[in-house]
């Protein structure tokens, strides 16, 4: 099965749910499973299912519905856990160790391979099994190591900048922990995680969306 070059950013957004559950369902033993059993566990209706994996081809059999198997392997490919990724991380400050002492490998094909610190304390150093380099060696070590993603945990004065040196470092993918929107080349994507933005998306769907399904319907 041919995957598409583009899918709807949505969509995008929902295939490590869907990847993770199927995950759970082969250690369980299960062999196949429906749309509408997908739905129920991920919460996203069975008729949105059926579209995301539309996008994809011919993914399942009408009357029989998904072999999970199959399913999960095809996944597994289309979001390169197929093969060990390794990540840069920028900024070991509070967060930045909290991220460290996230073991992204235990459970997906993900690490953090090498961080990057101004503060002397720790670079040159061994945190949480991930070796600590100065800034100025970043673009030099994420090129000798290619590590083509990164995740951007410094202060918000020093985010531009330090974006600057990580597309030198022809970086393609930034996961941005700064609360400011950086400027990147066409060629390097950016995901924003803002935890403030998050909660107050919450706080708002808590107090004018009663049900579950009236927020889904906004999302969608």
């Amino acid at each position: 099965m041919d995957t598409p070059n583009k899918i709807p950013r949505a969509t995008a957004k929902r295939l490590p749910l869907y990847y993770r559950y199927l995950r759970f369902l082969h250690a369980d033993g299960k062999e196949r499973v429906s749309s509408t059993e997908l739905s129920d566990a991920v919460k996203v209706d069975s008729a949105t299912i059926r579209r995301d994996f539309s996008y994809f081809g011919a993914l399942g059999k009408r009357g029989y519905g998904y072999d999970v198997e199959n399913l999960m392997n095809f996944f597994s490919k289309t979001l390169k856990q197929d093969r060990l990724t390794n990540v840069a991380l920028v900024g070991i400050g509070n967060l930045g160790h909290a991220l460290l002492n996230y073991n992204f490998h235990q459970s997906n094909n993900m690490r953090i391979s090498a961080g990057f610190d101004v503060n002397e304390d720790i670079i040159g150093t061994i945190q949480s099994g991930i070796p600590i380099y100065p800034m100025d060696e970043m673009v030099e070590q994420l090129k000798m190591q290619q590590i083509e993603i990164a995740i951007l945990a410094v202060p918000t004065e020093a985010a531009q900048d330090t974006t600057n040196k990580l597309v030198e470092a022809d970086i393609k993918g930034i996961l941005n922990f700064t609360p400011i929107r950086i400027s990147v080349p066409e060629t390097v994507r950016v995901q924003n995680v803002d935890l403030t933005n998050e909660l107050q998306t919450l706080i708002y769907f808590i107090d004018y969306y009663k049900t579950f399904d009236e927020a889904l319907d906004l999302e969608d």
